[in-house]
This record gives C-alpha cells, structure tokens and sequence, in this order.
C-alpha cells in the first residue's frame, strides 16, 4: 500500500508549540459514533504516528476517562513522537447533559488524574473545555498556568471560548490554541458575533493575540465526507440520529451543500472529505484541523488531504458553496449538552 505523503508541521501560539499539520481527534474511539473496535482504535493512533500525525487530541470527559486510558495504551513507548493535547472542565450529570467546573481545585484534580491515565509525566496542551460562567476565567487560568509552572503542562488552551473569555485569558498566562468547531458548514468563528451574542469575531481576536486554531469536526461530523446519504446511514447508538442538522427538513437542504462540494471534488480528483479538510488546511498556516477517526482507512483519506491543492479560485468557489451560515440547524441538541450551541453562553 502507497502511504499518503507527510503532512508537515505547523506551529501553534507564540510560545512555539510544534504540531502535525493534520491532528487526530481520538473521541469517536470511545463515545458518540457508535462502536469502535479497540484493537482497530490502537492501530488507528500507531498508523497516524507511522504517517506523521502525531498531534493527539483527547479528553478526561470522553469514555469518562477511557479515551485518554486508550490514547495511555496506545502511545506507551512512542510518547516522544507525540504532542498530546487533553481536556478538563465537564463532566455528565445525572440529566443527561454536562456540568462545567472551572475552580481551581478542580482544575488541579483534573489534571492529576489526566496524567494518571495517559501515564505521562507532563501534558503538551491543556484547554478548558468549556468556560465556566459561574467561576472567573482568570482563576481558572491561573490555576492552569500554576500547572506550566510545575512542569505537569506544557502550553494552554481554550475551547469554544467567547472573544471576551480569550481576552481576559491571555492578561493571565499565553493561550497557546483555541479549539472550536470550523468546517465548510460551521463558519461561526469568521463572523462577528458568530462566536456568541454580539462582539468581535473569535477567530480575529484569536489571531490577535498570536493563538492557533484547532478546528474540531473539520468533516462536519463526517457529513461532508459524502458518505451519509440518509438518516438511516447512522447505527442506533449513534448520536447523530436526533442531531439537529441530521434530521428532517435540514438533512435534506445540508445534503444539497454536500452535493455540491462532492460535484466540485470529483472536479479536483479528490473525495468530498479531502476536499473539506483541504479548505481548513488553506484557512492559515495557524490552522491545525483534527478531524477524528477510528479506523486506519479514513485515517489515510483524510492525511492525504494534505496534498490537495487549492488555488485562489477554489477558495472563492468554495467559499460561495458554503457561505457563513449556509448549514440548517444547530450544532448541538441542547438536552445532550447543558452549556448550550454558543460559546457566549458560557463564557
């Protein structure tokens, strides 16, 4: 088999933070898109290292906890190869949806049983998951940056976080990445507002301040692969069933925009999903997309996405496809999620 050519580095906030250009987002290995195979998960992380992927992407609340003891397991003896990057600050209640906890303490425990579990001695990159609007931010992330100082963490991130929540962030302690959703069909960080109720545009302020962006869902939840074609594509125990954009009215207007980036890949002799990765790749070389996968197939389409090239031409046609915007429906259901569609809202 002919291996996807190298993804290359790009570099993530002022402070230096080397990654893959391309990451790997190892959530569906333990929660949300049905079933996964652990032997398939673990070859699936040693194939992206083989490749030149070796920004790792994880969280304490995916699999409460078995994700980062998989990503452990899997990059025991590789760990040098690795930029590890995890996540504090939700956790389910008893609802059906997500606590947020920013405290202090909470952060320290947190990250103490994080180590534990990845069996590591320090983290590359540590973000809040989400903000927590009961606890100031600058506690939170003086609490973090506590941990910098203890050498348990290397760099600092944020995820979903609103312009303001970045801006009184960075006054404590250098953000290395922010990590929101970004894709041809959720472009809310390019507008303003987008990112919450009014103000600045996130991905300006972001920018503004010297932090890279981590888009997760490059591939919109895997829609804009091409490969869904009907809402009985998707097993029973996969999420995406009762999402807002899979169901109803709004699967077939998001399927009219799938075509259309399908019809425009075939053009360029790629795979919708390709396609879909390579805009995010030509949106900055601060851009580092981590779409996720469990298994070594996707994993190769998507590292081959590194290769295709966009001329300025693509963009704007691309960019007329998929306006801001042009998605029906929202990006969360919010009986799943208790912090709700908007990082203003809990920022």
């Amino acid at each position: 088999m002919t291996s996807p050519p190298p993804v290359g580095t790009r570099t993530l906030g002022r402070d230096g933070l080397v990654v893959s250009a391309l990451g790997l987002g190892c959530m569906g290995m333990s929660q949300m898109y049905g079933a996964a195979d652990r032997g398939e998960s673990i070859a699936t992380i040693h194939r992206a290292l083989d490749l030149g992927v070796t920004f790792l992407d994880t969280s304490d609340v995916y699999g409460d906890g078995h994700n980062e003891e998989l990503v452990g397991e899997a990059i025991a003896g590789r760990r040098d190869e690795v930029q590890l990057a995890t996540k504090f600050s939700l956790s389910r209640n008893d609802r059906g949806g997500m606590d947020i906890d920013g405290r202090p303490e909470n952060v320290r425990a947190r990250a103490e049983a994080s180590l534990r579990r990845l069996r590591v001695d320090v983290i590359d990159l540590y973000y809040q998951h989400r903000v927590d609007p009961k606890v100031p931010i600058e506690d939170t992330v003086g609490a973090m940056a506590d941990l910098v100082q203890q050498g348990k963490v290397r760099h600092l991130g944020l995820s979903e976080a609103s312009a303001t929540s970045i801006r009184r962030a960075v006054a404590v302690h250098p953000i290395a990445a922010l990590q929101s959703e970004w894709s041809l069909w959720t472009r809310d960080l390019e507008v303003a507002g987008g990112g919450g109720a009014g103000g600045d545009a996130v991905l300006g302020v972001a920018r503004e301040h010297g932090i890279g962006v981590v888009p997760f869902s490059p591939l919109g939840r895997g829609f804009l692969t091409g490969a869904i074609r009907s809402p009985e594509d998707f097993g029973e125990d996969d999420w995406r069933r009762g999402h807002p954009r899979f169901t109803g009215e709004a699967f077939a207007a998001n399927l009219r925009l799938v075509d259309a980036v399908r019809a425009m890949a075939e053009e360029k002799g790629c795979t919708p999903g390709q396609l879909a990765l390579a805009w995010v790749l030509a949106q900055g070389d601060d851009v580092v997309p981590i779409p996720g996968t469990k298994r070594r197939r996707y994993l190769e389409e998507n590292v081959a996405a590194a290769a295709v090239e966009l001329s300025a031409e693509d963009l704007t046609r691309l960019g007329e496809i998929a306006p801001p915007g042009v998605a029906q429906g929202g990006r969360y259901v919010d009986s799943s999620y208790s912090y709700g569609d908007s990082p203003e809202r809990v920022a």
